[in-house]
């Protein structure tokens, strides 16, 4: 700037730190939201190998299932190995279709099946907070399925069983809270998709929403819970603010600590989130009708 030469040396510093401040703030303001929704999504948690000191979503973590074993991409912004050459309408198509840039159908391990019901504007903050990170030059390592689940091209077909595309309705009988709440539970944090029982080719079974599964894991399988509001099969007995604690920091009703898949969940993702949005959340699940 042309008056830099009339200031003190102390006056420059100020003018020069608040401009460095000015744009560090743009940056931040700018991705904060994706960054929180990328925690809640499970992007971080999925695709950062953490138990190999993995790089920052340059994927390898491995996912066993009864189909086989899913190992998750590299979704970093690099542009060879990663995400780093997808428009934002390819990255939508992603997460609310299940569809690649090069038309290509996702396994279902990916949960689309649930990012279908968010919105536009928060698929792309979650896009504009990935594509801030570094950019990792690691190439992911291809899934190890059973026959005949390695063929995508069965995955056309099994859209057209268990998948909907669609975007969430605000249900105008509750209230704004409980919407708030579902949208997370069902579309961002998708609860229903670890803690619903699946049908024989993987398909949730509605009739049974929340009301506990079994995961998979490479000690064998084991079960997660009913979250219903039953008595004593679910939850039904936990008051909000216990629920909401829980979110928050793992800590049940009983003094017992989250573990297996839970404890990531909530130390990288439900925690992230604002204390109105656990909030919400807990008003949803609250709200589910009691399953045995």
């Amino acid at each position: 700037m042309a008056y830099e030469k009339y200031l003190p040396g102390w006056a420059l510093g100020i003018v020069v730190a608040s401009s460095v401040f000015v744009q560090s703030v743009n940056v931040s303001s700018s991705v904060v939201k994706g960054r929180v929704l990328a925690h809640a999504a499970g992007c971080i948690s999925c695709h950062t190998d953490t138990e190999n000191n993995g790089q920052l979503l340059a994927g390898g973590k491995r996912f066993k299932t009864p189909f086989g074993t899913f190992v998750a991409p590299n979704i970093s912004p690099d542009k060879k190995h990663g995400i780093g050459s997808w428009s934002n309408k390819d990255f939508n198509k992603a997460m609310t279709k299940g569809v690649s840039p090069e038309n290509r159908h996702y396994f279902p391990i990916f949960p689309y099946t649930s990012f279908t019901l968010m919105d536009a504007d928060d698929i792309e903050s979650i896009k504009e907070y990935i594509f801030s990170l570094p950019a990792i030059p690691k190439p992911s390592e291809a899934h190890k399925l059973l026959f005949p689940f390695n063929f995508r091209s069965i995955q056309y077909l099994w859209k057209l069983i268990y998948f909907s595309h669609g975007t969430y309705k605000f249900d105008s009988k509750r209230t704004q809270t409980w919407n708030r709440g579902a949208y997370l539970s069902r579309g961002v944090v998708h609860c229903q998709e670890c803690h619903t029982r699946r049908t024989i080719l993987g398909g949730l079974k509605i009739q049974f929403g929340y009301a506990g599964a079994s995961e998979y894991t490479s000690l064998g399988s084991s079960y997660i819970p009913n979250i219903t509001s039953h008595p004593s099969r679910g939850i039904g007995k936990w008051s909000l603010q216990q629920l909401i604690n829980y979110l928050d920091t793992g800590e049940d009703p009983t003094g017992d600590f989250a573990g297996g898949s839970m404890a990531e969940v909530i130390e990288k993702g439900t925690s992230k989130l604002s204390p109105e949005d656990r909030n919400a959340i807990a008003v949803f699940i609250k709200s589910i009708r009691p399953l045995p």
